[in-house]
């Protein structure tokens, strides 16, 4: 097993090199283990997805639960881990530095940390507020003895508010802040993507698995994305996957859905690898 500076520096690297990358979101150790098998070189946690497999909705786990899920997935592999932390799980720029130190303690390499408040009445943090605490995030990062790649995000576009200037302008400060990667979750044309790609002089960060938005790996890349994110895409994947094949068994009383289902063997020998 790798230690977490080898970790570290390797997604380092992969943020430096050439072209794009893609970093799915497992949701639990079988899928992280099995998306390791098949090749990818890092992966992101996924606070929805997660929050599914154990029965409960998105923002309902603790930073306590989403802690130790980061460290059980840091441990199943040998790959680059970087954890989603919502919006840091506080307010006050303390908390989120207070996360951050969490977070490196799990074996992770990275995470991720929203200017959303979680409140409907005000979803977005006043930009003073949101810069701090993206400060105190970097701070930590900075003091730390192996690379950590922070991530801040923009959720304008998730949470109703799709003003393409401010989020350019947030992800700005936020790089001069001291992050690593900018990410505005929910752009959905190609214009938007290359207008917040050609704005900052940090990677970029952009979210495929929302449905209509169908960009390729290779027009991504042509636009100068560094990194392709799909959220809980795999998971809700999964999830519908076991929705149809329940609803066909209570419904229908038939098996059809087997015709396409991986076989035990063949998970097996992926899992024992």
């Amino acid at each position: 097993m790798l230690t977490q500076a080898e970790k570290g520096a390797a997604f380092e690297r992969l943020h430096q090199r050439a072209g794009t990358f893609i970093i799915p979101n497992p949701w639990d150790i079988g899928s992280a283990r099995t998306l390791e098998h098949l090749g990818f070189e890092a992966l992101a946690t996924t606070s929805a997805g997660y929050a599914f497999s154990i029965g409960t909705t998105d923002n309902a786990v603790s930073r306590e639960g989403t802690m130790a899920h980061a460290a059980e997935l840091a441990a199943a592999t040998d790959l680059p881990v970087s954890i989603d932390m919502e919006h840091g799980f506080g307010d006050e720029p303390e908390f989120v530095a207070e996360t951050i130190t969490l977070a490196a303690a799990t074996g992770a390499v990275g995470g991720s940390i929203e200017d959303s408040t979680k409140r409907d009445e005000d979803p977005i943090y006043d930009r003073a507020l949101a810069v701090e605490r993206i400060q105190a995030a970097a701070e930590v990062v900075r003091g730390l003895p192996f690379p950590f790649i922070l991530t801040a995000r923009a959720e304008n576009y998730l949470v109703g508010r799709p003003d393409l200037k401010d989020t350019i302008e947030r992800l700005q400060m936020y790089q001069e802040a001291g992050a690593d990667v900018l990410y505005a979750p929910g752009l959905a044309t190609r214009e938007d993507i290359a207008a917040v790609v050609g704005s900052l002089d940090r990677p970029v960060n952009v979210l495929m698995g929302m449905k209509g938005v169908q960009f390729t790996l290779a027009e991504l890349s042509d636009l100068g994305v560094k990194r392709i994110s799909v959220g809980s895409a795999l998971a809700r994947c999964a999830f519908g996957n076991l929705l149809r094949a329940a609803r066909e068994m209570r419904e229908h009383g038939t098996f059809t859905f087997l015709d396409d289902e991986s076989t035990p063997g063949s998970m097996s020998s992926i899992l024992a690898s």
